[in-house]
């Protein structure tokens, strides 16, 4: 039987209908690679460059100005100020800084009387890729600049202190971070979906004929997901200690407020997007449009330090940032609820945000 032409072009008509009736689908079939050329292009970085750096000045003069002036001048450290001794494991803990250079007291003297002083550069290493190229080069500047100073070499010792990481293995940087991005995936996705089957089936019907407010029915909703969120946390924990070696040496306390926090951030991410959606499958693709930036510019598999200002303020805005920091800086530096308080509280602001969304798009639901 040979093929029709016309009945060719009326199911290729037929689609092109189906596609402009469904302009959400349309959206994302353009809009994710659009977003994907832009980010990988102009915002992934795996050699960041002018990372945040302060000096623990114990000595000062002419080669100590002439070694920070060429630790500025390579690119990759940004000096951002200076720090009294004992306040480095801080600035470390509450992700301040990256490197801290440590100038002993007395290293002028000691290198004029040319007794090979150390020079102390502190890396959080907790991210290998992020702290690796500025660590590797510290020698090399620091030769530098004390042979522009006359001094021939060694003239220093350039000891470098990784800390968190010693060893620089992946897994102490992924593990943790892989809480954010399992929990962003699935809490969003399964709230979302789960709801908008009820839409399709008409079951949200019954429940929108019902006494029940909008608070009530999102508090009901998200409530069983909050325990199965627990659930995973606790499964990804065990496989975090017992399969990978990654330590937990923070507050538990403030790990468990930053994961209730983002649990309920997803969870009320995932009821907004019922309210948006009309089928499951549209329900899916608006997580999808969110998971998506999630892993590039949260910090999770990029530097975040390395992306550009405007990609860095986009990232900002996004939950797994919050967590993926204060989770890396509880687990593998002994943080308390204390020092991850600023990535505490940008959580609280952005659950309050989109569960207001939320309740205002189901209320006029109910309307």
């Amino acid at each position: 039987m040979m093929a029709s032409l016309s009945r060719i072009l009326a199911v290729l008509m037929k689609e092109f209908i189906q596609m402009r009736r469904d302009r959400l689908t349309f959206a994302m079939m353009v809009g994710i690679p659009l977003v994907q050329l832009l980010l990988f292009g102009y915002a992934i970085n795996t050699d960041p460059r002018h990372l945040p750096t302060l000096i623990e000045l114990g000595d000062d003069g002419p080669a100590v100005r002439a070694i920070i002036e060429t630790m500025e001048n390579s690119e990759y450290f940004d000096i951002q100020g200076t720090i009294g001794p004992g306040e480095a494991d801080a600035a470390m803990r509450t992700n301040e800084t990256i490197f801290i250079l440590v100038i002993p007291p007395d290293f002028e003297r000691d290198l004029m009387r040319g007794e090979q002083p150390d020079i102390l550069l502190d890396v959080d290493a907790s991210d290998p890729v992020a702290a690796g190229a500025g660590a590797g080069a510290f020698p090399q500047i620091v030769a530098r600049a004390l042979a522009e100073q006359g001094a021939g070499p060694p003239a220093a010792n350039a000891v470098i202190h990784r800390r968190y990481n010693p060893s620089g293995e992946t897994a102490m940087n992924i593990v943790p971070g892989l809480l954010g991005i399992i929990l962003t995936m699935t809490m969003a996705m399964m709230t979302s979906m789960a709801i908008t089957k009820e839409a399709e089936r008409g079951t949200l019907e019954t429940l929108l004929a019902t006494p029940t407010r909008p608070l009530e029915v999102m508090a009901g909703k998200i409530a069983p997901y909050v325990l199965v969120g627990a659930l995973q946390v606790a499964l990804m924990l065990l496989a975090a200690r017992y399969l990978f070696g990654v330590p937990f040496w923070g507050d538990p306390r403030a790990f468990l407020l930053a994961v209730t926090l983002f649990i309920l951030v997803n969870l009320s991410l995932g009821f907004l997007f019922s309210t948006l959606a009309r089928t499951q499958m549209q329900a899916m693709q608006m997580t999808f449009f969110v998971f998506l930036p999630s892993i590039l510019l949260s910090g999770f598999m990029f530097p975040f330090s390395g992306m550009p200002a405007w990609a860095r303020t986009i990232g900002e805005a996004i939950p797994a940032t919050h967590f993926i920091r204060a989770v890396r800086a509880i687990m593998l530096k002994g943080a308390d609820t204390a020092e991850v308080l600023t990535d505490l509280w940008p959580l609280a602001v952005i659950f309050a945000v989109i569960a207001t969304l939320a309740l205002t798009r189901y209320r006029r639901t109910l309307d």
